[in-house]
Parts: C-alpha cells; structure tokens; sequence
C-alpha cells in the first residue's frame, strides 16, 4: 500500500519536532543541572559563612565602615550589650561613640583558617569562622560566630553575625580628659553631663570596629602619655589605660614657680619671712638688716596624687646673714650659716593648660 506524500511529509516533521524537543529539553536539563551546581558552589564560597565574614572584613580592610555596618548583626544587639556586662548608661550612649574609618588601617593578607558548626539554631546552620589576618605586620586571627538570616533573590544563602563582631574600647584616662586614638583625639567627658563635676582621672568607652590595631597616647603641654598599643581581636569590652603624667616641660614650670616664690621669700628683710618655709630665731640684739639667700632649691619631683600631683616634703636650704650683739656681753658677731627647710606642693592642670599650684 502506498502512503501519500502528503502523510510522509507529515509524518516527517513530527519526528522533527519530536527531536527539537528532547533536545530543547536535554539543553534546559543540562542548563538547570548548572545553575543548581553553580548555586550550589556559590553557596558554598561567596555566600557562606565564611564568605560573608570575609566581606566583612574587606569592607574594614578598605576603610568601607558604612559596607560593614551594612551587614547584619554588626550593631551589637540588646542581648550582646547585656552579656557584655555594660551599665545602663554606657549601653545607651554606645552606638553615639562608634570610632570613625579615619582609625582604621593595617588590615591585611586575610586568609579563612576554619569553620565549623556550633549550637544549632532552628535550621541547623550557625557556624563559628576563623580568620587568620595580619595587623600591622603582626599576625593575628578573630573568631566570629554567624547565623543563617534566610536567602535573598530564593537561591542564595544570607547570614548576619549572630555576635556583634565590634569591640568596646573602655579606656581610663588617669590624670587627664582627652587621649588620642590612630591620630584621632577625643575627651573622655564629651558625652557627659553638663555639670558632671571635674575629675582628676576620667574614663568612657568606645564602640570599635575589631579587627584593628588601635594606639592610644596623649601628649600635651603639661603631659604625656607612653603609647599603648591594643589589637582590638575579640568582640566586646577590652580595657584600655592611658597614664597622663608631668613631662619636662611641666616639671620645669613647676620648678621656676617654686624658685621664684622662694627668691620672693628671699627677699623679706626679717628673722621670720611671711609665709615662707624658713625662719630663724636669735635671742641677741639684732645690729644689721637680715640677709638671706637660697643656697639649695628643692628639686621638685611629681607623683600622681588622687586630686593632683604632689611633690612631697622635699629638703632646700637658705642662707642668712646678720650682725648680731650678744646680750651677755655686748660681742658683736656675724651670723652667716645655712638654716635648712622642707616644703612640698599640689599642683593641677587647668582646663586652660594653666598650672593651679598650691604650696604646702
């Protein structure tokens, strides 16, 4: 029996059709079994845990603090500020204190040294993540803990830090309000009350990116510092101390002040000077106008007190000369001799950098 030629072309191109199809479909197979393997490895890399630490501290390695606060669970939360032990009051100013991306820098050859699975959360998925990283030359690492927060575009894994990753710099200023920070200075009483009264020492915290190496110091005209260097590699409160003491220029001042009250004192034609830490008493007639003169200052020397530095009672000598007639039997002699002595001082830096010093 003969088909005709027009069922034959018929049939033909349903077998063509046939074919554009399981090709069409063998195509979308192998383009579906891609996507699902480069998803896969995507989640594996980029959007795993690791890989959302490590664009974390990208984002601080450029100085990018504004990609970094963009990240989930950066800020520290309610639950990270209680478990940090902070008082009321230092967990309510925190976020105001956030260093700015002018301290940070040093951050570099960022390498992911582990992760591995930690306590669960409803999905199984909170990790711990180590990276290794150099500070300034100086090797270090940071753990960090992060959480699955859902998938962004259905695919793709997201995770935030299930821990703030940022540290809290609580820093002690001894003697002084201001310190400086990576170049950026900053007092201590700046969000304080109005009429907070003056301290001798004073202190705050700071909210700091980690990880980052942080050198702090102070240097003014009456006071230095020595640097103190943190590497700021764990969340949460790390304490910080910044002795402000007398440097030269302060103990000089000191001394001139305290040479010049006594060349003042030196000065007062009497047995007795006013207010002066020497004196002397003579039972003979007195013939000539009293002489005196300093022959040893006292070298002055500052400790820290708790409202001032003190120098304490420290040896100086004066020198008098006078004629003197004894009354037994009318003799007149010079007396010329040393008449020791002892004082000391308070002295505070005022807010104008003056020097308030009190005798004593």
């Amino acid at each position: 029996m003969t088909i005709p030629a027009e069922q034959h072309r018929a049939s033909g191109r349903r077998g063509s059709m046939l074919r554009a199809v399981l090709a069409i479909v063998v195509v979308a197979g192998l383009l579906a079994a891609g996507l699902a393997g480069t998803i896969s490895a995507l989640n594996r890399t980029v959007y795993s845990a690791g890989g959302f630490v490590e664009q974390y501290l990208d984002a601080l390695a450029r100085g990018d603090t504004v990609g970094a606060l963009a990240l989930g669970g950066v800020m520290p939360s309610t639950a990270d500020l209680a478990s940090w032990g902070l008082t009321d009051e230092v967990a309510k100013d925190l976020p105001k204190t956030l260093l700015r991306a002018s301290v940070l820098g040093g951050l570099d050859n960022i390498e992911l040294a582990s992760a591995t699975d930690t306590v669960a959360t409803d999905d199984g998925t909170a990790q711990t993540v180590v990276f290794d990283f150099d500070l300034n030359g100086t090797a270090s690492s940071m753990v960090f803990t992060v959480e699955r927060a859902g998938t962004f575009s259905g695919v793709f894994n997201a995770w935030a830090f299930s821990t703030s990753p940022l540290a809290v710099l609580q820093v002690s200023v001894l003697h002084e309000r201001s310190f400086t920070v990576n170049g950026l200075t900053l007092d201590t009483r700046a969000h304080s009350a109005a009429d907070a009264p003056a301290t001798f020492s004073t202190s705050a915290a700071y909210l700091a990116f980690a990880p980052n190496r942080y050198t702090f110091e102070h240097d003014s005209a009456m006071l230095t510092a020595e640097k103190s260097i943190v590497r700021a590699t764990v969340a949460g409160p790390t304490a910080v101390e910044v002795n402000a003491l007398p440097n030269e220029a302060m103990v000089g001042q000191v001394q001139s002040e305290l040479n010049k009250f006594l060349d003042d004192c030196a000065t007062q034609t009497v047995l007795q000077p006013t207010s002066c830490p020497w004196g002397i008493t003579i039972d003979d007639r007195i013939e000539s106008t009293p002489a005196w003169s300093i022959t040893t200052y006292p070298t002055v020397a500052l400790t820290a007190g708790e409202l001032s530095f003190e120098m304490v009672a420290t040896p100086g000598q004066a020198h008098i000369v006078v004629d003197v007639q004894s009354l037994f039997d009318g003799d007149v002699s010079t007396r010329d001799e040393d008449v020791p002595f002892t004082m000391g001082l308070s002295v505070v830096v005022q807010p104008s950098g003056a020097l308030a010093i009190q005798l004593h």
